[in-house]
């Protein structure tokens, strides 16, 4: 970059800063919010004033997230599966290469975990982790619904509902304790029944880290002086890393704690043990 075009970026950059320091003074005491904070904030919570009818039902608008996210996942994956896979080539492409990651780094994680039943845990955790790092970006959209108030709300990450996060928290943990039952039978829900705080943890993990960052969104966005250039980093920057972190706790959790629950006992690797035995002796003896 040449001398006289660095001198145009630094006049550019000046320009802007000094137009958003112009617009923050100038409407430092133009903010006319309808609700105060406490209201903001308590709503954001618990969701007990900006509700969205569904089918004649007042539901929160982290269902209808939940249901956005799903069709989305659904439909992207069902055109990926009937118009991109088939034709993938030995020299992949940018998107065959990003999928093949995601794929490889799921797969890898599940057969770390659970060497013997693996096939299974990999399909569910690339699902859940893919539909909590989906949903949390979501908000980065701003996807606008009307309430029965009239207002228009932006549609919130499903999970910072804590219906929407409990539900994960417990599906999850069924998963994990019917590994247990499909792997050792009845003897495989004592391991599961142990870790008996594993779906509170996990729900309240996910919902506490994600409204965190949608409470502090809403406060930076709620004051006037502070609604210029910084919610776009804060915004960003708080729901790029929820997405990214609280995808990765809550697979791995569910890979390492279905690994512990799945694992054969030392009864049923004795049997296998014996049984290859026996099939060793038998092919000796054929040939």
């Amino acid at each position: 970059m040449t001398k006289k075009q660095q001198r145009k970026m630094t006049v550019i950059f000046v320009v802007i800063g000094v137009l958003l320091l112009a617009g923050i003074f100038l409407t430092a005491g133009a903010s006319a919010q309808e609700e105060d904070i406490v209201t903001v904030i308590r709503d954001a919570v618990i969701h007990d004033t900006n509700k969205i009818a569904l089918f004649g039902l007042e539901v929160n608008p982290g269902l209808i997230s939940g249901f956005a996210v799903t069709g989305i996942l659904t439909v992207f994956a069902l055109i990926v599966r009937i118009f991109v896979i088939p034709k993938f080539t030995l020299v992949p492409g940018r998107f065959q290469m990003l999928l093949e990651t995601l794929v490889g780094y799921f797969s890898g994680l599940a057969e770390d975990s659970s060497p013997h039943r693996n096939k299974v845990l990999s399909a569910y955790i690339f699902a859940a982790g893919l539909y909590i790092f989906t949903g949390t970006m979501l908000e980065l959209f701003g996807i606008q619904a009307v309430t029965t108030a009239g207002h228009s709300v932006a549609l919130p990450a499903p999970l910072s509902d804590i219906n929407g996060a409990i539900m994960m928290g417990c599906t999850s943990y069924l998963f994990i304790v019917a590994g247990g039952i499909v792997n050792n039978g009845l003897g495989g829900i004592k391991g599961a029944l142990k870790e008996f705080s594993l779906p509170i943890s996990m729900s309240f993990r996910l919902f506490g880290a994600l409204l965190s960052g949608a409470i502090v969104t809403e406060l930076v966005y709620y004051y006037t002086a502070l609604s210029y250039v910084i919610p776009v980093v804060v915004g960003v920057l708080f729901t790029c890393l929820h997405a990214l972190i609280q995808a990765y706790v809550l697979t791995m959790l569910v890979a390492l704690f279905y690994g512990e629950v799945s694992e054969p006992s030392e009864k049923k690797l004795r049997k296998l043990a014996a049984k290859a035995q026996k099939t060793e002796v038998r092919t000796a003896e054929a040939a």
